[in-house]
C-alpha cells in the first residue's frame, strides 16, 4: 500500500516453501501485518473522522464553501470536497478517507473523491519516493494533480449530480446536542472499522501468502506482455507489480533497489513512475472504499484508463521533443 505503514518489502519474501507450510507462514504473516496495518489506520482514521464529526457538528465545516467553490467547480465537485482532497493530498488517504466518512455526500461525489484520493495522496512523501528512484518530484507530482483533476471531470460526466453542495442535516441553531452526535459517530465509526479490520486481514493475507509460496516472479512474468498496453517497458514487469499491487511505500525498498540497478534507461524509469503514481496500490485502497459501498469498478478501471493514457501522452510529447531537438541540432549544422 502507498501509505505510512511499516514497509512490507517484497524483496524481504521468502525462498519457496511448501504448499501447506507456504500457506500457514503466509496465514501467520497476513495476521501479524494486518493487525499492525489496521492499528496505524486506527490511531489517524479515529482521532481524524472525531476532529471532523465535531467540526461539522459546530458548523465551522462549511465556511469553507465560499474560499473553495471555483476550483471544485472545475470538478463537478461540491465545495465541500476541498477539505478530504487537501487532506489527501498534504497529509494521508487514511485522514481523507476519515472526512469522506462524516460529511454527508452521495454515493456519486464519494466516486470522484475516491478516485482523485487514490491518485493524489501523500504527495510529498510518495514523490520523494519516486524521485529517489527515476523522476523529478516536481514533475510527478504535478502529473498526478493533473490527472486526478482531469479524470475526476470526466468519470463525472457519466454521474448526476456530483456538483450538488453538501447540504447539513439541520440548521446551525437547532443542531442535535453533542452527546447524541458523539453517540451516532461512535456508531458509526465502530461499524466502518470492524469492516476495515476485516479487508486488511483479508488483503495482507493473500498478499503474505504468496509470498510465502513464492509466486511473486510468476505474477511479474504473467504481467510482462501486459506492459505494453500501460504504454511501458517489458523489462519493468516486477518493479510495476511491487507499486501496483503493494504500493509506493510497501513496494518502496525494491522499486528503488531496482531503479539503482542500472537496468533500466532514464525513459523506462519515468514511464513506469507516471503509470505507478496514478494506479499503485490496486488491492487495498479499492478494498477498503469497498467498506464505502463503492465498486470495484470505480476504483480501479478509471485509474488504469488514465495511467496508460497519461504514459502515452507522455511518450507522444518525448518523441515530439526530440524530433525538434534533431530538427533544431540539423540546421545548426547546416548554418555552421
Amino acid at each position: 500500500m502507498s501509505h505510512q505503514h511499516e514497509p512490507t518489502g517484497i524483496e524481504n519474501a521468502p525462498r519457496r516453501q511448501g504448499y501447506l507450510p507456504g500457506l500457514k507462514a503466509g496465514f501467520s504473516q497476513g495476521i501479524r501485518k494486518g493487525l499492525h496495518g489496521f492499528l496505524w489506520v486506527a490511531r489517524i482514521l479515529v482521532p481524524v473522522s472525531l476532529a471532523v464529526a465535531v467540526l461539522d457538528w459546530s458548523g465551522w465545516l462549511y465556511a469553507l464553501d465560499p474560499v473553495f467553490q471555483p476550483v471544485m467547480g472545475l470538478m463537478n465537485l461540491p465545495p465541500q470536497a476541498a477539505l478530504p482532497i487537501l487532506t489527501s493530498i498534504f497529509s494521508s488517504f487514511y485522514a481523507a478517507l476519515a472526512i469522506i466518512v462524516v460529511i454527508p455526500f452521495s454515493h456519486e461525489q464519494m466516486i470522484l473523491l475516491a478516485i482523485f484520493v487514490m491518485i493524489c495522496h501523500m504527495l510529498i512523501v510518495e514523490g520523494l519516493i519516486q524521485h529517489k528512484s527515476g523522476i523529478s518530484v516536481l514533475k510527478i507530482d504535478l502529473i498526478r494533480l493533473v490527472t486526478a483533476g482531469i479524470t475526476v471531470y470526466v468519470v463525472s460526466l457519466f454521474l448526476p449530480g456530483t456538483e450538488t453542495p453538501v447540504v447539513m442535516p439541520d440548521a446551525l441553531g437547532a443542531r442535535a446536542p453533542l452527546s447524541d452526535m458523539l453517540l451516532a459517530w461512535t456508531l458509526s465509526t465502530a461499524t466502518l472499522m470492524l469492516k476495515i479490520l476485516a479487508i486488511i486481514m483479508a488483503v495482507m493475507v493473500v498478499l503474505e501468502t504468496l509470498k510465502a509460496l513464492g509466486w511473486n516472479d510468476r505474477i511479474a512474468t504473467f504481467f510482462r506482455p501486459f506492459m505494453a498496453l500501460f504504454g511501458l517497458s517489458a523489462n519493468v514487469a516486477p518493479i510495476w507489480v511491487a507499486g501496483t499491487f503493494f504500493g509506493l511505500i510497501y513496494g518502496s525498498a525494491v522499486i528503488m533497489e531496482e531503479a539503482a540497478s542500472g537496468k533500466y534507461s532514464k525513459d523506462e524509469l519515468e514511464r513506469l513512475h507516471i503509470s505507478l503514481g496514478i494506479q499503485h496500490s490496486v488491492v487495498e485502497d479499492p478494498a477498503l472504499f469497498l467498506a464505502l459501498g463503492i465498486s470495484l469498478f470505480w476504483t480501479i478501471v478509471p485509474r488504469f484508463f488514465a495511467a496508460a493514457l497519461a504514459v502515452n501522452l507522455y511518450r507522444l510529447t518525448r518523441v515530439i521533443e526530440i524530433r525538434i531537438r534533431r530538427s533544431r541540432n540539423g540546421t545548426q549544422s547546416e548554418a555552421a
